[in-house]
């Protein structure tokens, strides 16, 4: 799980709403890219639902289906990168709470953020170079009470149920099929 991404390679995520494709860029965030390509290739976001959506904001997504696998990651912690690329739609970086503290969650700038995510730094390793339109569809309807953010200290219910915890309390929440590298 620790193998380093190629230097641009592309995720593609078939989700409940259609298909979305990123194109990762090693050098935008070196931890970033190598840590999304090791889950992405071993199906960390297979089932993973995209649990906090905030309609033309972002879309968040990267707890795992099995609670016993989301906590192992859950303190599996990567260094932070150095700024660059900036929030703006399409790009997608890790979520975090504390520096140097990303694990497994992701989100997709649903419209320009770079007023407020460049300062954090949240830190992009990709964009959205196919279904931009899926992710903008993707269901808001629950927004921030079907899992918050990392932050808000609200995702022990995610983590100790997963995605039947999710199924049971938010069960149209949009999810990832299938998450795949292109080859």
């Amino acid at each position: 799980m620790n193998r380093p991404a190629p230097e641009r390679f592309r995720a593609r995520l078939a989700t409940s709403k259609g298909t979305i494709v990123i194109e990762v860029v090693r050098a935008w965030a070196p931890h970033g890219a190598d840590r999304f390509f090791n889950l992405v290739a071993h199906g960390y976001y297979d089932e993973a639902r995209f649990f906090r959506v905030i309609k033309d904001k972002w879309a968040q997504f990267g707890i795992h289906a099995e609670p016993r696998v989301s906590t192992l990651w859950r303190t599996a912690t990567i260094p932070d990168d150095p700024a660059g690329q900036s929030n703006v739609r399409g790009t997608v970086a890790f979520a975090f709470a504390v520096p140097n503290g990303c694990t497994t969650q992701v989100f997709i700038n649903l419209r320009d953020n770079s007023s407020t995510h460049d300062k954090e730094p949240f830190v992009p390793f990709g964009r959205v170079v196919e279904g931009m339109d899926v992710a903008d569809a993707l269901n808001a309807e629950y927004g921030e009470s079907s899992g918050s953010g990392i932050r808000a200290g609200k995702q022990d219910p995610l983590f100790g149920g997963g995605t039947a915890y999710l199924t049971r309390e938010f069960p149209r929440l949009d999810y990832i099929r299938k998450a795949t590298i292109d080859s």
